[in-house]
């Protein structure tokens, strides 16, 4: 566990400082405090995210359940402590700092840990609904919603809009990381849409890639592949910086949707990732401007 912090007022740069390493020494399908994001905003975006990246790591990292779910509980309290003003953690420092500045709500946060403790109690899921209902909107959506927040947008309907785009990324990642999560005894393909094309879940744990598994899977491809389309106009609908951001967080996840169906959904043994030139091209076609929906 990291080291607990002193209670002087010097504790604040650092501890964003703390945030930044963190979020620039981890891979994801998006950017993350980029340099899309005005330099203003960096440390607050990754104060966020070291929040739920951390608590991801507790959920993931531990192999023993019950010691999962008892760091994630000492990670809510870390966290009623930080809106409390008793902030000892370099992340809590930071986002309690973040989360005064910028007055966001903390439920987000709370839901984010909702997620993080159904990642170890929680291993399967019977419909489209349960999953995206009773998961996505819990990892995902607040993600999306929070970084909104710290660029002044209140409106509903982008919030609408953001939920789309980080649901389809959550799904992505779900249709890229099969192996990982199945050797966490995780499966986020829905049960009924593996009865209804004969997937078993023993054939899953086997890597069985046959005519039934690739059906289900463009399935779950086209699940993402409507939200995306569904939550494409939102970086239109935004300003500056953050529509850049916007869209190369869209291009990234479609991207990497594109690469999964063109591996034939064998993510067991063709893994789809960004490379540096990937991101490269991205960053051109998002500071480029054009529309999502258009791609």
């Amino acid at each position: 566990m990291i080291r607990r912090w002193g209670r002087d007022s010097s504790r604040v740069p650092s501890a964003y400082r703390y945030c930044q390493w963190l979020t620039a020494s981890h891979y994801e399908n998006f950017p993350v405090a980029s340099w899309l994001i005005p330099p203003a905003l960096r440390p607050h975006v990754a104060a966020v995210y070291a929040f739920a990246r951390t608590a991801d790591d507790l959920s993931d990292e531990e192999s023993d359940p019950q010691r999962a779910l008892t760091r994630l509980a000492q990670w809510g309290e870390s966290l009623e402590a930080c809106v409390a003003g008793r902030a000892t953690h370099p992340v809590f420092v930071a986002l309690g700092e973040t989360i005064r500045v910028y007055d966001l709500p903390v439920q987000l946060f709370r839901d984010l840990l909702t997620a993080f403790t159904r990642d170890v109690t929680v291993h399967r899921y019977a419909t489209w609904d349960d999953l995206l209902t009773n998961y996505c909107r819990y990892s995902a959506n607040p993600v999306g919603r929070l970084v909104l927040w710290l660029f002044g947008y209140r409106d509903a309907e982008l919030h609408r809009l953001s939920d789309c785009i980080c649901t389809a990324l959550q799904l992505v990642n779900f249709w890229q990381d099969l192996a990982i999560d199945l050797h966490k005894d995780r499966i986020y393909l829905p049960q009924d849409t593996m009865a209804r094309y004969g997937v078993t879940e023993a054939a899953l744990f086997d890597h069985v890639v046959d005519e039934g598994f690739r059906r289900a899977m463009t399935e779950a491809a086209d699940v993402a592949e409507r939200l995306f389309r569904e939550g494409a106009a939102l970086p239109g609908r935004v300003r500056g910086r953050l529509r850049w951001e916007l869209r190369a967080t869209w291009l990234g996840g479609t991207t990497i949707l594109r690469r999964t169906r063109a591996a034939g959904y064998d993510t067991f043994r063709h893994r789809p990732a960004l490379t540096t030139a990937d991101k490269l091209m991205i960053a051109m076609r998002a500071f480029r401007g054009k529309s999502c929906a258009a791609h």
